[in-house]
């Protein structure tokens, strides 16, 4: 019984044609641009961009969008390959268990389960947020008294109030949960709706906010370098090329959902080259829209508007502050990133049980996970486990917390996979691959050099709470997923 077994190439291929039978390639480059678009844009931009230039870079958060684009085309490049070559659910922990075997699969597993359950917490407390802001701004009605809608760890700078559990938070979580257990998905249109939406306000945000720039805040355009302290109490590399870096780890929560467009690889029209054109022209796109929205927010309001009054509700914030007379775009902002939030909460749930249901038919999670409703014909008790964490997690912990868990994560996940495309080079030559990632083992070493260079700027808090969120895992995998692995123990 070996940790280090792989899952042959060819079960995962009979697996896939099994599971995924008569999927036609309808798909083309243009569309999977506008698939990468919708999955980019969301939380990470409204969200994200403020607290890198609060916390690390100030104006040069546009800088750090540069570097966290670089890593992601990297990682990218080398999705397509593996995701063309095999084309089966499970993202990144399939492609580990084909390359590097049982144990780093778990592992990788097991850091998907943070990737996706913090990031849908995460972007369940933005959503609460939001939520107030339309209430307050948009209603003009009271908003959520303050212990009802944050975290324990979090209080309130000027009426010293602490906060109890975060309702809102976790309404949205077991509302989409329960949606999902369901079986309702939006369908296309609803979703081309949203990202259509999500688009033209971030358009509309830098055109109209340009006028609105003030060069002050944008000098020096690279603060100095310094140590800022949070609400937490934790220091945080601020200015110069720490502080640049370690924003960079911050905003890359912003392209999490790039490598949704890897997973279409089975359904694209000649996927050797629409592929990468899918991948990377979805990366440049937004990478231009994102530096500059990020210029534009930064040059309106200043940094110390980001730590004391916007918090993750900065965007909105920033527009009634200072953009005097379009009021109306902060509240259309606020509602139409409301509609924008759910849709990402929602792909990152299903994301989550899709995980846990691979895992639990290999018998490394317990096998009910991969028990289908007997009507719905979904995963419901995944998705049940995965309400109560993601739940826990959005009622109970901070935002700013959740938000580098995920990033850190995400990063992890890509490293290996850059060191999958590697190993299967050498252990798989003769593997028809649809897309081949250019220059192995050039652009995989610098994929693992970029991610693992963005991990380390982000801090030993986040690189503490990994450890641990791995330790746990190195546990559970030893007490129950080896012993009731199918692979190990075909007997089962």
């Amino acid at each position: 019984m070996s940790i280090w077994k792989r899952k042959p190439l060819g079960q995962l291929i009979a697996e896939s044609a099994e599971s995924e039978k008569g999927l036609k390639r309808t798909l083309t480059a243009w569309t999977l641009i506008a698939l990468g678009i919708g999955a980019i844009i969301g939380a990470g931009l409204f969200v994200r961009t403020a607290t890198a230039a609060a916390q690390s870079a100030g104006p040069s958060v546009t800088l750090a969008f540069v570097v966290a684009a670089i890593g992601c085309a990297l990682a990218g490049l080398c999705y397509a390959e593996l995701s063309s070559s095999i084309p089966i659910s499970g993202s990144a922990y399939t492609y580990t268990y084909a390359t590097m075997g049982e144990f780093l699969a778990w592992i990788i597993g097991w850091d998907l389960i943070l990737e996706y359950a913090v990031g849908a917490a995460t972007v369940g407390i933005a959503w609460s947020e939001y939520l107030n802001n339309l209430l307050v701004n948009v209603l003009h009605t009271s908003p959520i008294p303050y212990s009802l809608s944050h975290s324990p760890f979090q209080t309130n700078l000027e009426t010293g109030e602490h906060g109890l559990i975060n309702l809102p938070a976790l309404f949205i979580v077991v509302a989409i949960s329960l949606l999902l257990i369901k079986g309702i998905q939006e369908s296309a249109f609803v979703n081309g709706i949203i990202v259509v939406v999500k688009v033209a306000i971030v358009i509309m945000i830098i055109i109209i906010g340009w006028n609105f720039i003030n060069p002050a805040n944008h000098t020096p355009y690279i603060p100095p370098t310094s140590i800022f302290t949070d609400e937490h109490g934790v220091g945080h590399d601020f200015g110069g090329f720490w502080g640049i870096i370690g924003a960079a780890g911050t905003v890359f929560f912003a392209f999490i959902g790039f490598d949704a467009v890897s997973t279409a690889a089975q359904e694209t029209i000649n996927p050797k080259k629409n592929m990468p054109i899918g991948i990377l022209g979805s990366l440049a796109i937004c990478t231009v829209l994102y530096i500059l929205f990020g210029h534009v927010l930064t040059g309106v309001a200043t940094v110390e508007d980001f730590r004391t009054g916007g918090k993750e509700a900065s965007v909105a914030f920033a527009i009634t502050k200072y953009m005097v007379g379009y009021e109306w775009l902060g509240q259309l902002v606020t509602v139409a990133i409301l509609a924008g939030f759910s849709s990402v909460i929602l792909v990152m749930l299903l994301g989550q049980s899709r995980v846990f249901y691979a895992m639990g038919k290999d018998g490394l999670l317990p096998k009910s996970f991969s028990d289908l409703h007997p009507k719905y014909k979904t995963p419901y008790k995944a998705n049940l486990a995965i309400l109560v964490i993601v739940g826990a997690f959005a009622a109970f912990v901070p935002g700013d917390i959740v938000g580098d868990m995920t990033s850190i994560g995400t990063l992890f996940a890509f490293v290996l996979v850059c060191v999958a495309v590697i190993i299967l080079r050498k252990k798989e030559p003769n593997m028809v691959r649809e897309f081949k990632t250019p220059w192995v083992p050039f652009v995989p070493i610098l994929g693992v050099i970029s991610c693992s260079l963005m991990m380390y700027g982000l801090g030993w808090t986040n690189w503490l709470r990994l450890f641990a969120w791995m330790a746990i895992g190195v546990v559970f995998y030893f007490v129950y997923g080896k012993k009731n692995s199918v692979l190990n123990n075909p007997q089962k």
